[in-house]
């Protein structure tokens, strides 16, 4: 337990920015799992819809740090690849 006035400040901080974390990591899988939702009802529509959002909450997570910036990369080329696959 922190005994300092600093250490309670800082156990406070990182509490509040592992909730933060959390939260914006669990609306960045939520995104992907819909367009990979999508890709699998063959509808392409909506998963080229779904993509772009998913696309904007992976760089945002790599540009805060809470993914590496090839994972995000990664991960929007992949799902990139299906819906593709979905329109040929």
């Amino acid at each position: 337990m922190a005994n300092s006035a600093q250490a309670k400040k800082r156990a406070k901080q990182a509490e509040s920015a592992r909730a933060r974390n959390a939260s914006q990591r669990s609306a960045m899988r939520t995104a992907v799992k819909k367009v990979l939702h999508a890709i699998h009802a063959q509808d392409q529509f909506s998963a080229n819809e779904a993509f772009k959002q998913a696309s904007r909450l992976l760089d945002r997570s790599a540009r805060k740090g809470l993914i590496h910036k090839n994972k995000a990369a990664r991960l929007k080329s992949r799902i990139n690849t299906k819906i593709k696959a979905i329109s040929a």
